[in-house]
């Protein structure tokens, strides 16, 4: 029940008012809190439930309307009143729940407060039950509608706004067609509701109501609602949704119906009998069949007594029994019978028998399933198995029969004539385990008579058997004192009356166990020639990773340095030379990664041609710039009698084994530290002549424990000096792999803390080729000075010199040159002076300028550099110098100086230049698919006076040379790999043309796949030649003047 607490508020009454009323007693379930006042307090007044005002003595009007606006709206206002009083409420009366006329009795007091309190009771009650009601309506999963006489709806609960969608508000007051969403009332429902209304019962009915586009099946009641006068005034309704269960009945009926067709029509038989076996239930078709009965008539005319009358004689009885033996619900059994079917056909049936009960009915139910054909296939299973065993017997030399279980068996065949194989073990009747043990003991070979015991123990063939039907046991056994590889195959007969059966067989693999043996070497030494060749092609993979990054930061930074000195064009232009040098030897690393077959070979071919080895050693320089300087090193190099430097090698391999070391220098060398390269050659004769090429710094060093690994692959000093350094150490594996291939040797000497010098030596077959050799018969027996501060620089470059025929000094700081100048005097002094350009304190050029002054005229001086001069050419002409010379210096560079500086002439060769002089212009048609290409080549095509127009496909260039007069373009360039139409197919295209001179236009390809093999390609689909990419341009102009015929 519930619980009322009431804040009652006495305001200005007497006194014996309020205690009569805090006497009274609160009713049961209510509980009271009594506040008073002599005036009107607007927080009581606010915070009540009832108040009681008294007006003795007070404006009346005033203080009611007071109190009227200070309470609550649903506070109750009693006034206590004289009649007098009275008269003046008039208007406040709407607003005041009761007046009690004073004065008043004590008795009538107490009666008046009763009154009150049993009406408050009486409205609480009232209020609890209209709760309860309506929380029931609201919370019932039903829809529940309350309707008037006119169908219109007064009251739905909240299962009824879900049905439709709506809210209550959208609801109540509203007719059947608005609310369901249809066009009209149903008129079906209206009928049963005046029903209802005219026979004032209540009426069940199931309707089907249109929701939308949707249909919804209801169980509706429908009663009377009435009048306090008993009139009818409308009607209430409960409506059960039944849509999913009606949904639901039909699916089961459907299934049910599914069921039955398929009880009908299963090849499964299913039979249903009473206890007795006096009645049949229900039978299938699949069971009569089984049966052999056309109905279930005949079978119970035949005499079906629990058991068919076409079950055999002698399985009736096992049947009958196995039913009976069922004794409680639930129970089943499985059971296997044969019946004959009048046509004499005997058929094998598996069963299963289940005791149930349904309507308080106990009966049997059989399933049954015909496996004449599982039984035919077991017997020639078994057949199958016998003839295995038969195999076995003319397969193997010894094969004998066991049962397992009894442990006991017999010799099925032994072909061991002599007894060398078995001796007499196996002979008549045989004991499982004492044969084996036996047999083990007398002829297998000790280290593998544990094993055999083991595999031939009989847990060990139980165990195997369950999951296969054989398994083999191999092992070894002494024959006349050699040893012979045999074999045991164990098979799996069956189980006969609970005996495990087994078939032990008995032979000779010796000629397959060493064929295989023969075979599984030949296999291996295969695996690791593959795993070598692997090894290899990983390695290979690894050295070009390890070696592009040294030229590409030569191309890096002297690019960087090209955009800075852009206005410089000759700076620029050696900037881009040098870059043209990196970018070469980083081109030919690329092509040698892309040649897979050197790399599935394990072996890089060289490719020896002729070279210049300035050219070689200068690249070098131009490479490694960057690194030296950023580290702030000193970098000496020269040379000794090196007097061919013509040389047949192979230039990229010479320049990985040189860049290898020189770069392991530069990056174990602290700042500041100091990097010597020496070239010399030796033993000249028969045309070839050994290099010795040395490097040596003053880094790190290296401990002889590495030292004696440094060239294995991967190999690394760990120690804390080194290990920021980046690297794979691959780099000295790859320089020792490269030496050996080129004949050379490398050795390596080092000590920790103080440095490192590899050495290598190659013998090279020497180049006599057409470069001009400048002879300097005006300086022979001249005087000649060298200041440079490197020892070595000074008596290589002294030595030369003296092989052209002067004779040569050398210093090695500015004070000692100054002096012997003026030593010399006038007379007999220097005629050439070769001065080192970074001299510790002082530059070349500042010595040049104070030589100048004091030597004579025609003196020349010659500033030997490793870096770029460019910056200072002019103020070193200004100071006297007549040329500048690159480190390291050879003889032939140091002749070619001195002949200019005697006769101001340039021996170098024109470059490209001479090409594009010989090249009259013309108009080419360039197929190239990638843009940059296209501006690249329209570019330098340009630059030689020919007109460029661009196909960018294949297809685009066909159809341009169809349109095209003959001779309206000299010349195609072709890519090859390009969409819609490649340049082979192109070329063959144009090729087959009808016109013969636009047909016959040379074509070029012009394709980054640059392999031989592309090359032919190129010339078998009709074209004239190849350009590889990236462009040379020197080999570029030498091709198109070739085929141009200029």
């Amino acid at each position: 029940m519930y619980h009322c607490h009431m804040h009652l508020y006495l305001a200005g009454c007497q006194i014996k008012t309020v205690e009569t009323i805090k006497d009274m007693k609160p009713l049961e379930q209510f509980t009271h809190t009594f506040m008073e006042s002599d005036g009107i307090d607007e927080t009581m007044a606010a915070e009540a439930d009832v108040i009681w005002l008294g007006l003795q003595g007070m404006d009346v009007r005033k203080t009611v309307q007071t109190m009227i606006r200070a309470k609550r709206e649903e506070t109750e206002l009693i006034v206590l009143a004289d009649r007098e009083q009275m008269l003046l409420l008039s208007e406040e009366l709407p607003q005041i729940k009761d007046v009690w006329i004073m004065p008043m009795e004590e008795e009538e007091l107490r009666f008046r407060f009763l009154r009150w309190q049993q009406a408050c009771k009486t409205s609480k009650d009232y209020r609890q039950t209209s709760h309860y009601l309506d929380a029931a309506i609201d919370n019932s999963p039903n829809l529940i509608w309350f309707k008037d006489v006119d169908g219109v709806h007064m009251k739905v609960n909240n299962s009824f706004c879900d049905a439709v969608n709506k809210t209550k508000e959208q609801v109540q007051g509203q007719r059947h067609a608005y609310i369901w969403d249809v066009e009209e009332d149903d008129p079906a429902c209206i009928e049963s509701e005046q029903k209802v209304m005219s026979t004032r019962k209540t009426c069940i009915a199931e309707e089907v109501i249109q929701v939308g586009n949707e249909q919804r099946t209801l169980i509706t009641y429908k009663s009377p609602l009435y009048n306090i006068d008993g009139s009818v005034f409308g009607t209430v309704g409960i409506g059960i949704d039944v849509t999913r269960e009606r949904e639901y009945e039909k699916e089961v009926l459907a299934k049910t119906r599914i069921l039955e067709t398929v009880f009908t029509s299963i090849d499964c038989g299913v039979l249903c009998h009473s206890l007795d076996g006096s009645r049949i239930l229900s039978v299938n078709e699949a069971a009569l069949k089984i049966l052999g009965y056309a109905s279930k008539e005949e079978l119970l005319d035949k005499g079906f007594d629990m058991v068919a009358s076409s079950v055999l004689e002698e399985d009736k009885e096992i049947l009958q029994s196995k039913i009976e033996e069922l004794k409680n619900e639930g129970d089943s059994t499985s059971v296997e019978y044969r019946v004959k079917h009048k046509d004499g056909k005997v058929l094998h049936v598996t069963g299963n028998v289940k005791l149930l009960q349904e309507n308080g009915e106990m009966f049997y139910q059989r399933f049954m399933l015909d496996c004449t054909e599982q039984k035919i296939r077991e017997r020639n299973n078994a057949r199958h198995q016998m003839e295995l065993v038969q195999a076995l017997t003319i397969d193997y030399r010894l094969v004998c029969f066991f049962d397992i279980d009894a442990g006991v068996g017999s010799t099925l065949r032994n072909d061991d004539y002599d007894g060398s194989l078995f001796g007499v073990i196996f002979n008549g009747d045989i004991i499982f385990k004492e044969s084996i043990e036996r047999y083990a003991r007398d002829f297998v070979c000790e280290e593998d008579r544990e094993v055999f015991l083991r595999e031939c123990a009989q847990e060990k063939i139980r165990a195997e058997l369950n999951d296969k039907k054989s398994y083999c046991v191999r092992y070894r056994i002494m024959r006349a004192d050699v040893v012979e590889y045999f074999e045991v195959k164990i098979a799996r007969v069956g189980i006969r009356e609970g005996h495990y059966e087994v078939v032990l067989g008995f032979h000779s693999v010796d000629e397959a166990t060493r064929s295989e043996m023969e075979q599984k070497g030949m296999l291996q030494d295969a695996l690791s020639q593959a795993n070598k060749a692997s090894q290899a092609k990983s390695v290979f993979l690894s050295n070009m990773s390890h070696d592009i990054r040294t030229p590409m930061n030569a191309i890096v930074g002297f690019t960087t340095l090209a955009i800075t000195h852009i206005d410089r064009q000759e700076q620029v232009k050696e900037y881009l030379e040098k870059i043209m040098t990196s970018g070469n030897h980083l081109l030919s690393l690329i092509n040698d990664v892309l040649d897979m077959s050197r790399i599935e070979s394990g072996k890089i071919r060289l490719d020896e041609k002729p070279c210049s080895l300035p050219d070689i050693v200068h690249g070098l320089c131009n490479i490694l710039q960057a690194d030296v300087r950023a580290k702030q090193l000193e970098l000496y190099i020269d040379t000794v009698d090196v007097m061919n430097e013509e040389i047949y090698c192979d230039k990229l391999r010479l320049n990985q084994v040189l860049l290898n070391l020189v770069s392991n220098s530069v990056k174990y060398t602290e700042q500041g530290g100091t990097i010597s390269i020496r070239i010399t050659e030796e033993d000249s004769t028969d045309g070839f002549a050994k290099y010795v090429f040395s490097v040596k710094d003053t880094g790190i060093g290296m401990s002889k424990d590495f030292v004696d690994h440094i060239f294995e692959p991967f190999e690394r000093e760990e120690n804390s000096t080194i290990s920021g350094i980046q690297g794979t150490g691959l780099g000295m594996a790859i320089t020792k792999n490269i030496v050996d291939l080129m004949g050379g040797d490398i050795e390596v000497y080092s000590k920790q803390g103080e440095g490192t010098e590899f050495i290598v030596s190659f013998v090279f077959r020497l180049h006599f080729g057409t470069e001009q050799v400048y002879t300097i018969p005006e300086l022979r027996d001249c005087r000649a000075l060298v200041v440079d501060n490197d020892i070595n620089s000074c008596e290589s470059v002294a030595h030369m010199l003296e092989q052209i025929g002067m004779r040569a000094d050398w210093v090695q700081s500015e004070e000692d040159a100054v002096n012997r100048v003026q030593d010399s005097g006038s007379g007999d002094g220097y005629r050439v002076f070769v001065i080192d350009w970074m001299l510790p304190e002082i530059n070349g050029i500042e010595i040049a300028r104070r030589i100048r002054q004091q030597s004579d005229e025609d003196a020349l001086i010659l500033i030997l550099t490793a870096y770029d001069w460019a910056d200072v050419e002019d103020e070193a002409k200004a100071a006297g110098v007549n040329v500048f010379c690159s480190k390291p210096l050879f003889m032939s560079e140091l002749k070619k100086c001195l002949h200019f500086a005697l006769h101001g002439e340039h021996a170098e060769a024109q470059g490209s230049e001479g090409n594009l002089d010989k090249l009259e212009g013309g108009r080419i048609l360039l197929a190239e698919d990638v843009e940059l290409n296209q501006e690249i080549a329209v570019e330098i095509l340009g630059d030689a006076g020919f007109v460029t127009e661009v196909a960018d496909n294949g297809q685009i260039a066909v159809e341009m040379i169809e349109k095209s007069e003959p001779g309206y373009y000299q010349l195609i360039l072709m890519d090859i790999q390009m969409p819609v139409m490649n340049g082979y197919e192109a070329t063959k295209a144009i090729r087959k043309l009808e016109n013969k001179e636009l047909a016959s236009i040379p074509i070029l390809a012009m394709s980054a796949n640059a392999f031989e093999e592309d090359k032919q390609e190129a010339l078998k689909s009709g074209m004239n030649g190849h350009i590889a990419k990236p462009i040379d341009i020197d080999s570029m102009f030498a091709t198109l003047g070739s085929v141009l015929g200029k």
